[in-house]
Order: structure tokens, then C-alpha cells, then sequence
């Protein structure tokens, strides 16, 4: 009786711990979007707080072109999301709209964040986005199809032996209230 007794309070401290330890790592995962956000913030990467302000100094470079190339993504998410051209080419210094497309193939509704990323690395010093849908979340109804704008300009103080770029964005699910 006593080692039944004992056997039954291990087991009921182990699945305390157990209990405390998933809350634990649920918080941590939940705290996990506003850290990265802040996180960027601070540092400067992937800005998704406060989108650049354009120059108005920023003179256009009419002796070169850059090819822009398009890329659209969705990760874990019943969502068609893509460029509406796959690739785009500019003069540094000018600015462009490009257009994205986006549709919820599920029956409820979706709440999602887009998060860019560049090629080459050193690109989201010369980027300069005014208007993005990846600034705020994106709710779509069930069956919902969107298009999207993205506004920017490639500042001309880029390196001249960069004659092409991609700029791709990925789609993550948000949990519901966020």
C-alpha cells in the first residue's frame, strides 16, 4: 500500500511539472510574433512596424536597369498567394507598384502576416518600401480573393554590379486575436 501510495504521488508531482512545463513553452510560443517583432525593430530588419518614408531627394539613375524578380509563398496556410507579374525592371532611383494576388481556399476565416525577404542579403538597405501589405495582418473570409499592392523604390546608392534582385514574401497563419 505505501509503494502504491508513493508511486501515485511521483506521478502526480511529475505531471505538475509536466503541466507547469507545457504552459510554459505555450507562453513562450504565443510571445514568440511580438518578440520578432520587436526584434526587428530594434535592429532594423524586416521593419514591419513603420514602413520607410520615401525620399523625395532620391534622383533616378536612367543609366541603369534593374530586373526585379517576384516571389510569393504561404506556409502552413490553405492560401494561394502570388505575384501578379514575376518579375518587373526599374531604373534605381524610380519608383514602382507591383501587385500581389491572394485567395483563402478554406471555409473559414484566415488571419495571416506576410514577412519579406531579399536577395541579395544586402538589399533592405537600398529598399525602400511606402506601402506593403506586409505592414499589417491580412484577414480573409472563406473563398476570399485580394490583390494587393507593394510600393517602393530601389534607392540609386545600390552597387552598381547588382543588376538583379528578388524580392520574395512568405505568408504565416496568426493565431485568432493577434
Amino acid at each position: 500500500m505505501t509503494q502504491s501510495v508513493t508511486k501515485t504521488n511521483t506521478n502526480v508531482a511529475m505531471l505538475k511539472k509536466l503541466l507547469v512545463f507545457t504552459v510554459v513553452m505555450f507562453g513562450f510560443g504565443y510571445a514568440l510574433v511580438p518578440m520578432y517583432e520587436r526584434f526587428c525593430e530594434v535592429t532594423g530588419i524586416n521593419n514591419l512596424l513603420q514602413p520607410d518614408v520615401l525620399d523625395k531627394n532620391i534622383k533616378v539613375d536612367m543609366t541603369r536597369m534593374i530586373a526585379i524578380e517576384l516571389d510569393a509563398n504561404v506556409r502552413g496556410m490553405p492560401w494561394k498567394f502570388k505575384p501578379l507579374q514575376a518579375s518587373v525592371k526599374i531604373h534605381p532611383g524610380e519608383s514602382i507598384e507591383v501587385m500581389y494576388e491572394i485567395r483563402n481556399d478554406s471555409d473559414q476565416e484566415i488571419s495571416g502576416q506576410a514577412i519579406p525577404s531579399y536577395s541579395p542579403r544586402l538589399l533592405e538597405k537600398y529598399l525602400k518600401k511606402f506601402e506593403c501589405f506586409c505592414f499589417t495582418k491580412q484577414v480573409l473570409k472563406p473563398g476570399e480573393v485580394r490583390q494587393m499592392p507593394v510600393k517602393f523604390v530601389i534607392d540609386p546608392q545600390i552597387p552598381v554590379d547588382i543588376n538583379t534582385v528578388t524580392i520574395s514574401y512568405t505568408f504565416f497563419a496568426l493565431e485568432p486575436g493577434m
